[in-house]
């Protein structure tokens, strides 16, 4: 059995290109006891990916050119000689940008078929909506009557944000890039209101979006939305770090004036909370439950979701270009096979 592999080939400078990347074939290696031979099926792709391209410090190691391009993965049995999963099996597992491998069964996690879809596995079900789950919940608390403001709120993170804040009674205000992207927050997701932050007048509409100001700001983005953002936050304001996607292929610091201090002021006058944080923080005492009131939520219908999928392995680093720019609409899948 072969696998096709993309790998990293070089280090960015700026945005990832094709010179980033590299397609090789191996001759993977015979199941041995408590192995499994897995055909991936769907590949996850998400923007912390583009850190570990880098040897920048960070909350995770950075990979080293020649390594496989990390990835969450939908994968299915084809041999097995571990007894916890069978031939056909779906499994949860990390394989990352290739299309098969042979792993320790207890790297893989069955998937249960009756639960949805396999691919929500990878979005709605999974790291994304848990990360949606936990940041808000956990870090931004929203209460009854409060406004929530979430940046990129049509991806797979922002959208369940918006949708687990209205179930907990509070106001959601998406902000997301153009207006076919702003009318599916209201008319798909159920925001109050969607805004659009490439307008010409986008921090006038924000400002009519929050009359009341911003109680919790849910942060995927950074950058100029964060600078509109920043003015309208409350007294003792909650803002749940998960990502700055905005600047993740900056190759300098950006130019104007050092705002650190008006933010730092605005910090300590306004009493606010500004936690970043990583999901797997908050497994060991709430994934079960986001499990629980997630699927509950998707199958009655509470929240919903889309998915971005682009067909073929090969295709993955132009889908991965493209989410960093925004391209995407919904949680960003390659099918593999």
């Amino acid at each position: 059995m072969e696998t096709t592999q993309i790998r990293l080939a070089r280090r960015p400078v700026g945005a990832p290109d094709a010179g980033t990347f590299a397609t090789v074939t191996e001759t993977l290696p015979a199941v041995g006891d408590g192995e499994v031979l897995l055909a991936v099926r769907y590949l996850s792709l998400d923007p912390y990916m583009r850190g570990r391209l880098s040897d920048a410090p960070s909350y995770a190691d950075p990979l080293e050119v020649g390594d496989v391009i990390v990835g969450g993965t939908v994968a299915e049995v084809l041999e097995s000689r571990f007894d916890g999963l069978a031939v056909g099996d779906q499994v949860l597992s990390y394989l990352g940008w290739q299309t098969h491998a042979v792993v320790p069964g207890t790297a893989a996690r069955r998937l249960d078929p009756d639960a949805g879809p396999v691919s929500t596995a990878l979005g709605v079900l999974g790291m994304p909506g848990f990360t949606a789950y936990a940041g808000l919940l956990q870090i931004g608390r929203p209460q009854p009557g409060e406004t929530v403001v979430v940046a990129a709120a049509t991806g797979p993170v922002g959208s369940a944000v918006g949708q687990i804040a209205k179930l907990k009674g509070a106001r959601a205000v998406g902000i997301a890039g153009g207006p076919d992207k702003v009318r599916a927050l209201t008319e798909e997701f159920g925001f109050d209101v969607g805004v659009d932050h490439r307008a010409d007048d986008f921090r006038e509409r924000l400002a009519d979006a929050v009359p009341d100001g911003i109680d919790v700001y849910f942060e995927n983005v950074g950058g100029a939305v964060f600078g509109a953002v920043r003015k309208h936050l409350n007294l003792y304001a909650r803002i749940p770090v998960c990502g700055l996607v905005s600047g993740y292929n900056d190759t300098e610091p950006p130019g104007g004036p050092d705002r650190m201090p008006g933010l730092m002021r605005q910090v300590l006058t306004k009493s606010l909370t500004i936690r970043g944080f990583i999901q797997g923080e908050f497994v060991p005492g709430h994934y079960r439950d986001f499990l629980r009131d997630m699927s509950g939520w998707v199958r009655d219908g509470s929240v919903r979701y889309r998915e971005d999928v682009t067909d073929g392995l090969d295709n993955a680093p132009e889908a991965f270009a493209g989410m960093l720019r925004g391209a995407n609409f919904g949680k960003v899948l390659v099918k593999v096979s």
